[in-house]
């Protein structure tokens, strides 16, 4: 043994231990991440809610301007035959969902019903991934009620106007007694009981149920209230604004169901040509271009580890957050733009660390094998991107039926998600776009795609590779409700590398999956 090899010994010793110890704390964050979302609701449900209200807002057109004899049948094709006994068919599924949550939940010694409050903020809670577990699941059980507050004051609308005073006033009772209902809820339940008993209107009704309901419900309310007061021309002017806002949400609706329809069907469409040119050309087929080529990788699994464990996962979900937080930075005081650009500030220090770490790991073996990290531009590589993507959209469609039934609208979310459903800000969702369909799919297509998966090709084959980055990746989102769709859109983004051999490819992929996730938001948010 020479000097040198005694001199590095201690080092490498050290290193080890100190991986070790960090992977050890990671693994506690990552469990208890994937432990709490296992109990907190998934964003699905609140998307099926705001297409529901599109669908009951686009219900109050009357067709103007179309053949009466056509109308009724583009109506029942677009709406139903009855749009609001469906869209109160969805409310109740969603409360009874919430309901059985809420009852899952709970401890059996009831510890969490002491305190039942107001809802906290979805962001500052999505980005504090090391929460105690009993807190996370106090703020998701306080979320689930302010919920099913929120959707008895809409059923009580729907019932109202279904013919059924009585069991509307039953619902909004409930919730202006109810000891967990936050006050504005409570504010609007006694509102609306008052429109319906025909009590006194107070002076600021008018404005507090603008301010309080939106779409088809506060047409519902402000009708009831000029109808008590007498303000027929008021009433007129109503119905004449509700026309034309539900033209336009018949349009929106229209983009929000045939344009992924569409993406599906060409979807299917390239999928059935694929496997038919895999059967008829064999080897020759573009599915099994550059086909179980690997790459000379000369680092060890020790980098793996390290670059994943130090760069990915410390940096990111626990040295960050502890940084930040002790300069005394927290989304939860800022503004929404603040809130936009805190998201955007944090995810590329996060990057920028991570990367940082990558590089000095494996600065020692450069250059680089070849074809490794290629961003090399050509036709074929942006074909194999959006191809990828319209693959994506059937197969992603069908796993998240799948996916639904296994978890029942639980599993967590991305917290993202919800926080862009309800902004209103445009610059504040443009910063959000920037943050999803450009810094994620360019960051995390680097590390995944362009180094991870390479680098597991020195131990196991391509597609073992393909399989276990795409694993890896899904983790990395600590949503278990996310597992299962996001290990299969990271199956299709390493199989499309691995076939492109450019990061081009699968980077086209990510930011056209992104983009059309939030532009589905913005649409559905309004």
């Amino acid at each position: 043994m020479t000097p040198e090899s005694d001199s590095i010994q201690p080092w490498l010793s050290l290193k080890r231990l100190f991986l070790t110890i960090v992977t050890a704390l990671v693994g506690l964050v990552v469990v208890q991440s994937l432990l709490s979302s296992w109990n907190e609701p998934q964003v699905a449900s609140q998307l099926q809610l705001y297409q529901t209200d599109l669908l009951l807002e686009g219900s109050a057109w009357k067709g103007e301007g179309l053949p009466e004899d056509q109308w009724p049948v583009i109506r029942e094709g677009l709406l139903g035959k009855d749009p609001v006994a469906n869209a109160k068919k969805q409310y109740e599924e969603v409360r009874e969902g919430a309901v059985e949550g809420m009852d899952r939940w709970r401890f059996p010694q009831g510890s969490l019903r002491e305190s039942q409050t107001a809802p906290t903020d979805s962001l500052a809670e999505g980005t504090n991934a090391g929460k105690p577990l009993a807190r996370r699941l106090q703020t998701a059980l306080d979320q689930q009620q302010a919920l099913i507050h929120r959707l008895d004051l809409r059923l009580g609308l729907m019932d109202a106007y279904q013919g059924q005073p009585e069991v509307a006033l039953e619902r909004w009772q409930q919730v202006r007694d109810s000891d967990t209902a936050p006050a504005p809820v409570v504010r609007t339940a006694d509102t609306l009981i008052r429109l319906w008993q025909d009590d006194d209107v107070l002076p600021e009704d008018e404005a507090w149920l603008e301010q309080s309901l939106n779409g088809w419900f506060e047409y519902r309310a402000l009708d009831r209230l000029y109808g008590v007061e007498g303000r027929e021309g008021d009433r007129a002017q109503l119905q004449t604004q509700e026309q034309a806002t539900a033209k336009a949400k018949l349009v929106k609706l229209a983009l929000v169901g045939v344009v992924p329809t569409l993406g599906a069907i060409v979807g299917i469409g390239l999928i059935i040509w694929l496997v038919a040119q895999r059967v008829l050309r064999g080897s020759q087929s573009v599915l099994r271009q550059n086909a179980g080529r690997g790459w000379e990788i000369p680092w060890t699994g020790e980098i793996i580890w390290q670059v994943l464990i130090v760069g990915f996962f410390f940096v990111g979900q626990i040295l960050l957050p502890l940084v930040l937080g002790g300069l005394g930075f927290s989304s939860a005081s800022l503004s929404s733009r603040g809130r936009a650009i805190f998201s955007l500030v944090y995810y590329l220090l996060m990057a920028a660390g991570s990367l940082a770490v990558l590089w000095w790991s494996i600065r020692p073996y450069r250059p680089v094998p070849k074809e490794m990290f290629s961003l090399k531009p050509s036709g074929s590589g942006l074909l194999w991107g959006l191809g990828g993507y319209f693959v994506a959209v059937p197969l992603m469609f069908g796993v998240a039926l799948l996916n639904q039934q296994i978890w029942q609208g639980q599993g967590g979310s991305n917290p993202l998600l919800q926080t862009v459903l309800e902004e209103q800000d445009s610059v504040a969702l443009l910063v959000f776009f920037l943050t999803a369909a450009i810094a994620a799919p360019l960051f995390e297509e680097f590390l995944f795609r362009g180094f991870l998966l390479p680098s597991l090709t020195r131990y196991v084959s391509a597609g073992w590779a393909i399989a276990l980055s795409a694993l890896i990746f899904a983790a990395a989102h600590l949503s278990l409700s996310e597992v299962l769709p996001l290990t299969l859109l990271g199956a299709i983004l390493g199989f499309v590398y691995t076939r492109s051999r450019t990061l081009i490819s699968p980077m086209v992929l990510h930011s056209a999956w992104n983009s059309a996730t939030m532009l589905g938001l913005f649409i559905l948010g309004g």
